[in-house]
């Protein structure tokens, strides 16, 4: 791990903690999306710091932070063995491929739908903010643009943060530093 990432990780927690962004002031009358952007190279560095410092530290402040830290690839993995559908999925790709498998599951892991099961398991309305994670491995079968933009709808005014393996410009997305995903203008760089 990079001298300046480690700097980075050191600035989560103040900027968590900040007023403003819990309160979702200073994000231009925007709702506070929130983004941690790094190099893929260190997403088991990133893990590690997000699940040993900061949700132990969150949840020491006075009063408490209401914190929930959704793990995308386990949200995608749960949906489909709710539906009985993983062995399935998983006998797929071996047999007819990645890109057949994508397309058969684009009706099961649409983004709104995932939005809205999210929203659904957590109350948003209890929390003080929403962090979602392990976004590299739910990659290709969902999009974060995409799923940013379907939670806009049901955050209220909670803020939420996306540990993102990858980078952010302000602009747009690029997942692993090198997919150009769709321009998302909504969210805010956490740190610089």
């Amino acid at each position: 791990m990079s001298q300046k990432l480690d700097e980075r990780l050191n600035q989560i927690l103040p900027r968590l903690t900040c007023p403003d962004v819990l309160a979702n002031k200073g994000s231009g009358g925007e709702i506070g999306f929130w983004i941690f952007d790094y190099p893929p190279e260190d997403e088991m560095a990133v893990r590690a710091f997000l699940q040993d410092s900061v949700l132990p530290a969150l949840a020491r402040q006075q009063p408490v932070i209401r914190v929930t830290a959704i793990n995308l690839f386990e949200l995608v993995i749960d949906l489909l063995e709710e539906r009985k559908l993983l062995d399935k999925v998983i006998e797929m790709q071996r047999t007819q491929g990645d890109a057949r498998t994508l397309a058969s599951l684009r009706g099961v892991l649409k983004e709104d739908k995932l939005a809205r099961r999210l929203i659904a398991r957590h109350d948003i309305a209890a929390l003080d903010l929403l962090i979602l994670w392990n976004v590299g491995a739910a990659y290709p079968m969902l999009r974060t643009h995409t799923l940013l933009s379907a939670l806009h709808a049901h955050m209220q005014d909670k803020p939420l943060l996306m540990f993102y393996p990858g980078k952010y410009d302000g602009y747009s997305l690029r997942l692993f530093s090198r997919l150009q995903d769709d321009h998302y203008y909504r969210a805010f760089r956490l740190v610089s």
